[in-house]
């Protein structure tokens, strides 16, 4: 079911989400060569804790840390560990953060040092794929719009776009109706409507499509060992368009 937030709602929603933009700014210097995720988990987990928020991931479904750290390949899902960063890595950085019971989330790919022309393509044009998507949201468009404006967007600069993961819903739980899928027709699918939220999330490969899922029952990887680049924001149907509730504070 497809939930209405009201201006009580959404005023805890925009805390939330204000509160996932200042993790990921608080950790990005700490993003560099030699640090391991283990300790960018442990870090958010603390800052998160210190401002009165709560990591909704760690315990998830039985997901073992408060941040998801993917790195290279890995398109989703990754678990934190002794892994050091090393120099020419990229690594998305999800976080889901609860206030009051309601939830923000966003995911963005970051450098570790000096990255091949490739890895600056898939993340520049990855990030521009979420936007063309966020341009869509308005009363009256369709999540079909959304989805189609990314797939138009990847299509173009030759991404392979993953199909079997898509954006959502959210509110008290991480993942609400609709889901938002990152491929699709326009004028089809749930209208959107004043008062929606929804997490928009294009997954988009330097290679192919494809993906498999490792033994530990979560990390997600592409299936050429090509990298692979997410960005989401958590945004808000406003009247007459949108707002984003995760904002970059960087």
């Amino acid at each position: 079911m497809i939930t209405i937030k009201n201006e009580r709602e959404i005023e805890l929603m925009r805390h939330a989400g204000y509160l996932v933009s200042l993790t990921h700014k608080y950790l990005k210097p700490f993003i560099k060569e030699g640090i391991t995720t283990k300790e960018l988990d442990k870090l958010a987990y603390d800052f998160i804790i210190k401002n009165d928020g709560v990591p909704t991931c760690l315990g998830y479904e039985g997901f073992p840390s408060t941040l998801c750290t993917s790195v290279n390949d890995e398109v989703v899902h990754g678990i934190p560990s002794d892994r050091k960063l090393k120099n020419g890595d990229i690594i998305t950085i999800d976080m889901v953060i609860g206030y009051k019971g309601y939830q923000g989330d966003a995911a963005w790919t970051y450098v570790v040092g000096e990255v091949s022309d490739d890895k600056k393509y898939l993340m520049e044009h990855t990030e521009k794929a979420l936007y063309e998507g966020i341009k869509q949201v308005k009363p009256g468009n369709r999540i079909g719009d959304i989805s189609a404006a990314i797939e138009e967007y990847a299509t173009k600069h030759n991404l392979g776009i993953v199909k079997e993961l898509c954006g959502h819903g959210i509110g008290t739980d991480m993942h609400e109706d609709p889901n938002v899928p990152n491929y699709g027709k326009k004028a089809t699918g749930p209208r959107l409507k004043e008062g929606m939220v929804i997490a928009i999330e294009p997954m988009l490969n330097l290679g192919t499509a494809d993906i498999y899922q490792l033994d530990d029952g979560w990390t997600i990887k592409t299936d050429d060992g090509k990298s692979s680049a997410h960005f989401e924001h958590t945004v808000l149907v406003t009247k007459d368009g949108y707002e984003i509730l995760t904002p970059r504070l960087d």
